[in-house]
């Protein structure tokens, strides 16, 4: 697993093999072709999971490996080997739970075969299950929380920024764009770090793959780590690392550019005067909800996201606009929406009407009149996917994450954040949870 290439592409002439193997700790799995390694993953057991026996969840890795890579395994024939010895036939247990009735009906339409292998012939899965909690990333993109000392070491090992650095007090105009405060080199006010610094590749982990970052595009990322990083050679780095990202890979959807001009709506004057509103339907249920409401303010593009139950009333919507939208923002001038039935029904009509808000109703295949909230719902999509790909019910916990990312994250019609154009100002930092621990049990969690 240390030698180059690390994974080989899958041949689907050749048998496929899957090792897997538990701990108390956690599961690990790895695809195999030819004693070639195709791909590998790990997951941290839960609480609950963790009082399992150790047969259900060497029962559970060999279930949910299987179901990982089913695009590879459905439809053919292919060997399973764990350390588990009772595992060989698992279809013949006379004596069962539910919860193993639960994870072995999972298997039923798969060809496969189970051969045991002792822990020492099974050392990738084994070291995929055993990661210790310790290696676990704890970063922080704060400046107030990193290692200025640390950076200051790894600036004055660089030759090129020593020599700014001890410029700099003899002659503060030699480099115009360089500052010194208290003994830290800035450039234009943001932190300067050496291209070489391992700080680099967690700065632009956090910056792209965090809730925060939400695996935004490159020029979206770029903006947000200029705001107070610098480091040479950052534009290309930020680029490769986004053309590169595994997750934006297997979560997003291509774009190509619309035919023809389009006719932009006019632009208006006054924030939160003019909103689109969409829905977002046919979500895995999560915690009771399903579907999404969608507003978005047509000049700051600052947006708000609503979770709804289906199937919902026209009443409940409107109400949930109320709570999430009128109370915050006040009553629309225009609403623009798509011919959704709760927009056509007569109490949203005559509601509006009462309250003096027009309300414009596209067509279809009209992305200048209703387009923003389309897109804005791409997005969400997109981010939802990135984050809950591998436990589709937990999307609902990731959409207050998800309002943050969008309304922080640089627009390119607007030139700034929407954050930043409702408010004046950028948003203030977020302290990561990192290796700090409280003694409330239930804070900690949350962290």
């Amino acid at each position: 697993m240390t030698t180059i290439p690390v994974l080989a592409l899958p041949n689907f002439s050749q048998l496929f093999i899957v090792k897997t193997d538990a701990s108390g700790y956690g599961l690990g799995a790895v695809l195999m072709q030819s004693h070639r390694l195709v791909a590998y993953f790990s997951q941290v057991l839960s609480a609950r999971e963790r009082q399992k026996s150790i047969y259900e969840r060497e029962l559970m890795a060999i279930v949910l490996a299987v179901q990982k890579w089913r695009h590879y395994l459905l439809g053919r024939h292919f060997i399973v080997r764990t350390d588990q010895s009772s595992l060989k036939f698992p279809l013949e247990q006379r004596i069962v739970n539910e919860s193993y009735q639960k994870w072995v009906a999972k298997l039923f339409r798969y060809d496969f075969e189970i051969r045991f292998r002792p822990g020492l012939e099974n050392k990738a899965a084994n070291a995929l299950s055993r990661i210790p909690i310790s290696m676990e990333l704890a970063a922080l993109m704060v400046p107030s929380r990193i290692d200025t000392s640390l950076i200051s070491s790894q600036v004055e090992a660089d030759p090129h920024l020593a020599k700014i650095q001890q410029r700099l007090p003899v002659d503060p105009n030699a480099y115009p764009r360089y500052s010194l405060d208290h003994g830290i080199l800035l450039y234009k006010g943001r932190l300067v770090l050496p291209k070489a610094s391992p700080l680099v590749p967690i700065l632009l982990q956090e910056g792209h793959a965090s809730v925060v970052g939400g695996h935004s595009g490159f020029l979206r990322t770029y903006k947000r780590l200029t705001r107070d990083f610098f480091w040479v050679g950052m534009k290309n780095d930020i680029k490769e690392f986004v053309e590169k990202c595994l997750v934006c890979q297997q979560n997003k959807a291509l774009t190509l550019s619309l035919a023809g001009l389009l006719q932009p709506l006019p632009i208006l004057e006054k924030i939160w005067d003019d909103v689109t509103m969409g829905f977002i339907e046919g979500l895995p249920k999560s915690k009771g909800y399903n579907s999404i409401l969608v507003v978005v303010d047509q000049l700051s593009k600052y947006a708000r996201f609503s979770l709804l139950k289906h199937p919902f009333t026209t009443q409940m919507v409107a109400a949930v606009f109320v709570r999430d939208v009128v109370k915050l923002h006040g009553i629309p001038r225009s609403i623009i929406s798509d011919r959704d039935k709760v927009f056509l029904s007569r109490f949203w009509m005559e509601l509006f009407r009462l309250q003096g808000t027009s309300l414009c109703h596209s067509t279809a295949y009209h992305p200048q009149t209703d387009g923003q909230t389309e897109v804005v719902n791409r997005c969400v999509e997109t981010y939802l996917q990135c984050f809950s790909y591998n436990k589709l019910r937990r999307w609902s916990t990731w959409l207050p994450w998800a309002e943050y990312w969008y309304d922080t994250t640089f627009h390119s019609s607007t030139n700034t954040t929407p954050f930043r154009a409702v408010y004046g100002r950028d948003p203030p930092p977020l302290l990561r949870f990192g290796s700090d621990s409280t003694s409330v049990l239930a804070m900690d969690q949350l962290l």
